[in-house]
């Protein structure tokens, strides 16, 4: 069975999703896992997916930064699946772990991945020294009280989080924050 794997950062990069399904779909995958979450959080869906896989599946991925964070993860993912004797496979690369050349090639581009992500968050954090050295940064900007209280409200009638978010428009992990600030105050 082809099983696939999408995942976005955001619930904002609806784009991204979409165009990483419809690949999934034209490789025709018979069980796509999708979810937006960034890599840092819990990957529920991966983790759903890798369960799912058996013995002669090939789990596919559009590229290799919707599957993994780093060298290591993607090494934790590579031996689950070898363990299950399930192949990878990486559509923008043409990688195939079923192949050794495949795997080698995995584990090399996943390093450059993991290098490259390294670099660009060291030159942001270069940028926003410079700009606060300069007086060009303020940050982000808080958060309305009012959409502050508005969060504590719906939370304590009951609505889920996610929930809370959608609906007035900021991120989950906002209305987390809002939530553990209310409850120290």
């Amino acid at each position: 069975m082809i099983i696939g794997y999408a995942r976005t950062s955001t619930i904002d990069q609806i784009a991204g999703l979409e165009a990483q399904l419809r690949e999934l779909e034209a490789i025709q995958c018979q069980k796509i896992f999708q979810e937006q979450v960034s890599s840092v959080a819990r990957r529920v869906q991966l983790e759903a997916a890798l369960d799912f896989a058996r013995e002669g599946d090939v789990l596919v991925a559009t590229k290799l930064d919707r599957l993994a964070r780093s060298v290591a993860d993607l090494m934790t993912i590579i031996n689950t699946l070898e363990q299950k004797a399930v192949g990878l496979r990486i559509l923008n690369l043409g990688m195939d772990t079923q192949t050794p050349t495949g795997k080698l090639m995995l584990t090399v581009l996943g390093g450059v991945a993991q290098f490259e992500r390294e670099m660009m968050l060291e030159r942001q954090r270069e940028g926003v020294a410079k700009a606060k050295a300069a007086g060009k940064y303020k940050g982000r900007t808080p958060v309305a009280t009012e959409i502050k209280q508005e969060v504590v409200s719906l939370a304590e009638s009951g609505m889920a989080k996610t929930k809370i978010a959608r609906q007035l428009n900021i991120g989950e992990a906002t209305v987390y924050r809002i939530l553990a600030a209310a409850k120290t105050a």
